[in-house]
């Protein structure tokens, strides 16, 4: 199936996703794979490639925007450059990850799940990074960042640009 559409984020990535379904054509369970090759494309899922997933793979958009939105993974809106993932398990809780969260709400002028005016960073909370003997913890990209206080978090964030 071919489709001549244009994202309204205005790149036309419109022959790579029909290249992904072409690829996945008739492949049973190929929708999780579908739409993770579809925001590598655009970084998140715009409504106009999960209509065009839907088509190509002959499932309703409801089908598609079901399993886009269960799964934490994907994302339907563009995410920042950097997105800081903070840890809020117990041991992070109870270490004062709560701080570090007023400090990044407050640095970037954001709350969590959301991205900043500049699209530099996304802020998201975690159930566990799987780093509690730094607690409280972050991550930004791949990197891991413990023993944080509302200091060393804006020492962390001025460091990328």
């Amino acid at each position: 199936m071919q489709t001549e559409r244009k994202c309204d984020c205005g790149v036309d990535h419109w022959e790579r996703v029909n290249d992904i379904l072409r690829k996945n054509q008739g492949r049973d369970g190929a929708l999780i794979d579908v739409l993770h090759q579809t925001q590598d494309v655009y970084g998140y899922l715009p409504e106009e490639a999960m209509t065009m997933i839907a088509e190509g793979l002959n499932l309703s958009l409801s089908k598609v925007y079901g399993v886009a939105t269960f799964y934490s993974l994907y994302s339907l809106k563009p995410k920042g450059k950097h997105i800081i993932r903070l840890c809020e398990s117990a041991p992070c809780h109870l270490r004062g990850a709560m701080d570090v969260l007023q400090t990044i709400e407050d640095e970037l002028s954001l709350k969590a799940g959301q991205t900043t005016e500049d699209n530099r960073f996304t802020l998201e909370l975690t159930s566990c990074l799987g780093v509690c003997g730094v607690a409280p913890a972050m991550m930004i990209g791949d990197r891991v960042y413990g023993n944080l206080t509302p200091e060393k978090i804006k020492e962390i964030l001025r460091s990328y640009d």
